[in-house]
């Protein structure tokens, strides 16, 4: 069965840097872009990175932009998303998930991973 499990969320302090993991089974990561969304209580769902199927292309939210970065790794068939900087704001549940890499739908997501950013 298809199933994303994130991990890798805590409490840090402003300027501290996480680094989160999502292990995807039942598929291959070469099937889907793979994506990390995030969201707060009361706020819109945010697309913060993206990659493409083939791993060749990344997309980042303005937010995020120079401070995250998204990577695979192929044979742990195991997204990442490393987080430097981080800021109060970037305090949120974090999801990754699993669709077309512009287009505005999902096809699996993960159960989420807590980040909380302190100041």
């Amino acid at each position: 069965q298809v199933q994303l499990v994130e991990s890798g969320g805590g409490l840090v302090q402003t300027g501290e840097s996480l680094k989160l993991s999502c292990v995807a089974s039942g598929f291959a990561l070469s099937s889907y872009a793979m994506r990390w969304h995030r969201q707060t209580p009361g706020k819109e769902r945010e697309r913060v990175a993206a990659i493409s199927g083939s791993g060749g292309r990344t997309v980042y939210a303005d937010s995020v932009q120079g401070r995250f970065t998204i990577s695979r790794d192929v044979a742990k068939n195991t997204v990442y998303l490393q987080m430097n900087n981080l800021k109060p704001e970037d305090t949120a549940v974090y999801y990754c998930a699993a669709g077309p890499l512009y287009i505005n739908t999902t096809y699996y997501w993960g159960q989420g991973t807590q980040v909380t950013v302190s100041s």
